[in-house]
């Protein structure tokens, strides 16, 4: 995106974006621009539908209940959904926020919500609330491809339908019990290969799922190194890993 542009709000829609075209806005959007920045007629916006690339758009009619946008002209192409597949055991609240937040960031195409015998969060999770903060990071982060929320699953349903699912995808299961060592030779001989991550449970899998995991020949499990992380630090971690030595940053 051009340096000129980095400063503007930049803000997710659902329609499609093309030359000539102009948007309406929801009251949300348009009292976050109108009310919360200030903004007025003839400012400039970025907004992205993760189908379109990203466009300038600039305030046309600034009416206080729903703010009408006209498209100027496309400032970034549109990306490719990211390939990496990311599974986590849900969080309490601020903590599952994070965790989706950081995912967005780090470059995941799907990230699903796995339940196992540890997992803190019982109560039923609300999709809608998690697409809202890939959303947000998405908006934040210049990212223009928002990933998937795949509805919750049993770690063993997971297991039991994953080659159905994903086909020749590993999984990359950082795995608290595993003896401290670096990651990067078991990441290396995945390159090339679709991989998906998962972290699980504060506290860690159960002796039962740990063992169900590590007998699955499409599971590769990896150490993140002597010291015990929090789950939201493990995701972080080992997605950076991932993307360091297989994924898109090379």
């Amino acid at each position: 995106m051009p340096r000129t542009h980095k400063t503007l709000p930049r803000l997710y829609v659902e329609q499609p974006l093309g030359a000539g075209a102009s948007l309406t806005l929801g009251h949300e959007q348009t009292s976050y621009l109108l009310t919360v920045l200030r903004m007025q007629a003839g400012d400039g916006v970025v907004v992205f539908n993760g189908r379109d690339g990203a466009w300038l758009a600039r305030i046309a009619a600034p009416h206080r209940k729903a703010a009408t946008l006209a498209l100027a002209e496309p400032v970034a192409p549109q990306t490719p959904p990211a390939e990496l597949w990311y599974g986590f055991a849900p969080l309490r609240t601020a903590r599952l926020d994070y965790v989706v937040q950081k995912a967005t960031e780090m470059g995941a195409g799907v990230i699903q919500p796995v339940l196992t015998r540890h997992t803190q969060l019982r109560n039923r999770l609300k999709p809608e609330k998690l697409l809202a903060n890939a959303i947000e990071a998405a908006e934040q982060c210049e990212v223009l491809s928002i990933p998937v929320i795949a509805p919750e699953i049993g770690l063993p349903a997971l297991l039991a339908g994953w080659r159905a699912q994903h086909g020749l995808r590993r999984l990359i299961v950082c795995d608290e019990a595993a003896p401290s060592s670096s990651p990067l030779d078991s990441l290396a001989e995945l390159a090339g290969l679709p991989v998906g991550v998962l972290v699980g449970p504060e506290g860690g899998f159960a002796e039962d799922e740990r063992a169900l995991l590590l007998a699955q020949a499409f599971v590769i499990p990896i150490s993140l190194g002597p010291r015990i992380l929090r789950a939201d630090t493990a995701a972080v971690a080992a997605l950076a890993l991932v993307q360091a030595t297989i994924g898109g940053w090379r």
